[in-house]
């Protein structure tokens, strides 16, 4: 996977095109050693990986991780979290204010959405060492349509054709040429709105956990016949929405343990929702390898994910 270039600020003021992030004080890269304390506010397609996440964890060596708790919005952006009155989402801000909160996961959909720098901005004032990641995810029903979440959003001059979702969703059609094309605006501008809400900060505190990357690249990987137990683009999603089944819920929780704790998870046990998933034994442990291997590449080609090949 080639390194990304998107506009960058340096620190004396200057737009220009770059490979990385230029910040006044840029975040350490090494690994953890230690587990941290999580929170997630985060759509449907994320509800899998706060389990499968605690096992990588315990298997990897962070006994110690600690999911605070976690607020589910079908179909969310973060500012819906961000002004949602449930009592769990008043729970999980109050641990933010007591600076408990070491990464806090994000999963929007498309912008605009201020909760991002809301969340950003308030967890920062509260603990300077926080991490905000944000999860670039894939396209629901497989097409770039920012008005089926926000009836309200109008289109940029320089953005793509809105597309309408289609009767009957054909996964097994997409190409991962045609999927990089039409996510690229997303990508592209999700990654400027990261690179100024850090700038504005003056630290790296967001971070991007490149899901979008990863799912096109396994879904590459089906159509040319390399993933071991998936047979079409289908075997990965559980409706035409999009929603994961086990091999992409697995790889969804490797790329946030990847970007969480700047580790590769290469080498960590089948978990139990790929063992459990009726893919056949012979299959299971190259699969997964190739799942942690995909996980791994997105995080370290990224230039927001805050993570360094070692």
């Amino acid at each position: 996977m080639a390194h990304r270039i998107f506009l960058c600020f340096l620190s004396v003021g200057i737009l220009c095109a770059c490979g990385g992030v230029a910040l006044a004080n840029p975040s350490p890269t090494e690994p953890l050693t230690k587990g941290v304390s999580l929170y997630a506010c985060h759509h449907s397609y994320f509800v899998p990986v706060p389990a499968i996440l605690t096992e990588l964890a315990n298997a990897g060596g962070f006994p110690d991780q600690n999911i605070i708790g976690h607020h589910m919005i079908g179909g969310s952006k973060s500012i819906q979290h961000w002004v949602d009155h449930d009592p769990e989402m008043n729970k999980g801000r109050d641990e933010l204010a007591a600076g408990k909160v070491d990464v806090l996961i994000l999963t929007p959909v498309y912008l605009p959405d201020a909760g991002i720098e809301n969340f950003a901005q308030f967890g920062f004032e509260h603990n300077p060492n926080i991490r905000v990641t944000v999860m670039e995810a894939w396209a629901p029903f497989d097409v770039y349509n920012p008005v089926l979440y926000d009836p309200h959003y109008k289109p940029q001059p320089d953005e793509p054709p809105v597309m309408l979702k289609p009767v009957k969703v054909d996964h097994n059609a997409a190409t991962g040429e045609g999927l990089r094309k039409m996510m690229e605006y997303y990508l592209r501008t999700m990654d400027a709105h990261i690179v100024a809400l850090n700038k504005k900060l003056g630290k790296q505190v967001v971070f991007v956990v490149p899901m979008t990357e990863a799912v096109t690249e396994l879904r590459e990987k089906i159509i040319a016949g390399q993933a071991p137990g998936l047979k079409v683009q289908e075997d990965i999603f559980s409706d035409q929405l999009g929603h994961p089944k086990a091999p992409l819920a697995a790889l969804e929780a490797y790329c946030h343990y990847a970007v969480i704790y700047r580790k590769s998870p290469v080498g960590l046990p089948v978990p139990s929702v790929l063992a459990n998933s009726g893919i056949p034994a012979e299959e299971l442990e190259p699969l997964n390898r190739l799942l942690q291997e995909v996980a791994w590449n997105a995080a370290i080609h990224h230039p927001l994910s805050g993570v360094v090949a070692k």
